[in-house]
């Protein structure tokens, strides 16, 4: 009898240890799971190698892993419930991208069999990584107070964001009419007639450069819209464009000698833009007081060929004025614009970017020696590494009532090594302010 319980107690034993044997090797056993980042349809990106993929599960274990060619991310985890996430950055053609994509309640059990693929869909936002940090258009007064001097303007370029920025095919537009005061036709019941129809009008004509533009992380490009020389030899209160490093004009199309001299020699012939004309006249007529400047890239349409197709021409304002014929630029192969009014003509100025390029406008008064300068986004620039110490506070440019609401010097702060992200919301009343001095004269 006892022999009986014996071995009842001991094959209890057994199955006990066997079920523990079981258990055990459930807990140990792993599964394939295959994660696949969908790109939103109709966007510029498409999969790459290397974008970090994240495997999070119920009890906060996360498993890590990156992308093949295809866009696929392999893991190896026990059962359990996850959530699949993604987040990439990356530049493309002066745009700065982030995509961001999520993927909850992925039950991976003993039926999990691999052969399925977890789909993790990417939501894009895009915004400008090159973007306008000053335009200086306005001109000075002369040293014997005989009037004032505006053929020296010149507009600053800025990589905004965290990654060296090639634009190709890269552009320089102004929109018509020149002055925001302006008569125009193109209002209709106080609409612009062209704000539905997904382009910019750029008038007269474009420049253009024929090489690829290059601009590393933090770092700005000048470009001499009129005068590519030392302006200071005969007014002092003007600013020197003969740097070496500037980009500037070609006379072979525009060729009025007041706006564009003979470039200073210290300038090589790969830093000029050219021109493409469509309109009348000897010059490119950036407004004094009032324009509505914007960069583009034609990305895979040779600028050339843009400017020259009839379809994308059209005539504003008086029909037939060959004066007033623009080109269509597509919206969304403008990276980044800005709108000035006339303090003088404030009442009577009109906008001519649309919202979804420019939502504001930002006012100077000209022949001063002011200018329009970009706005320093604060906790952004505070935030950035390597950053403390090297910001200069106490900001005393601003005039007029208008002056940068960060506080921050962006110019003394860059020349103490800092690096300053500008503010930049698409609308030119939040992201500029009305600067004292031109900051190629600090």
């Amino acid at each position: 009898m006892k022999m009986k319980k014996y071995a009842f107690l001991i094959l209890s034993v057994l199955l006990f240890c066997a079920a523990c044997s079981d258990d055990e090797n459930d807990a140990y056993k792993t599964y394939q799971v295959t994660v696949q980042l969908a790109y939103p349809s109709g966007s510029e990106l498409s999969a790459v190698e290397g974008v970090p993929v994240k495997l999070t599960g119920s009890t906060g274990t996360t498993y890590d892993a990156t992308t093949d060619a295809n866009g696929k991310a392999a893991f190896t985890v026990p059962a359990g419930i996850y959530e699949a996430s993604a987040s990439e950055k990356r530049v493309s053609n002066g745009y700065s991208f982030i995509l961001n994509g999520v993927k909850s309640g992925i039950t991976v059990t003993e039926t999990w069999t691999g052969d399925s693929v977890v789909e993790v869909a990417l939501t894009e936002s895009k915004s400008g990584q090159v973007i306008i940090k000053e335009l200086y258009v306005g001109g000075c007064q002369k040293d014997d107070s005989s009037g004032n001097y505006q053929y020296d303007k010149y507009v600053i370029l800025y990589n905004n964001s965290e990654q060296a920025a090639t634009l190709e095919n890269f552009c320089l537009g102004m929109v018509n009419p020149y002055n925001a005061n302006a008569t125009t036709n193109d209002y209709e019941n106080g609409v612009l007639s062209y704000a539905n129809d997904n382009y910019i009008p750029a008038g007269c004509g474009i420049w253009y450069l024929p090489r690829n533009l290059t601009i590393e992380a933090g770092k700005q490009v000048v470009i001499a819209l009129n005068g590519a020389i030392n302006h200071t030899l005969t007014y002092s209160n003007s600013v020197n464009l003969s740097n070496a490093d500037y980009c500037t004009y070609d006379i072979e199309d525009f060729s009025l000698t007041n706006y564009y001299p003979t470039p200073s020699e210290s300038i090589p012939t790969a830093n000029y833009f050219m021109a493409y004309k469509y309109g009348q006249g000897t010059a490119w007529a950036l407004s004094s007081s009032s324009p509505a400047f914007f960069i583009f890239s034609t990305h895979n349409t040779t600028p050339e060929a843009f400017a020259s197709t009839p379809d994308y021409h059209y005539t504003a304002g008086k029909e037939g004025s060959a004066a007033s014929r623009c080109a269509k630029v597509p919206t969304d192969w403008i990276l980044d614009a800005v709108e000035v009014f006339s303090q003088a003509q404030l009442a009577k100025s009109q906008k001519r970017l649309t919202p979804a390029i420019d939502a504001g406008y930002t006012v100077l008064t000209n022949t001063q020696g002011y200018t329009s300068y970009r706005n320093v986004d604060k906790q952004a620039t505070e935030a950035v590494e390597g950053n403390s110490g090297k910001l200069v506070y106490s900001y005393n440019y601003g005039t007029d009532g208008s002056t940068d609401p960060s506080g921050i010097d962006a110019e003394a702060s860059l020349k103490n090594g800092a690096r300053i992200i500008y503010q930049d919301t698409n609308n030119s009343t939040n992201d500029f302010h009305q600067r004292k001095q031109a900051s190629l004269r600090d």
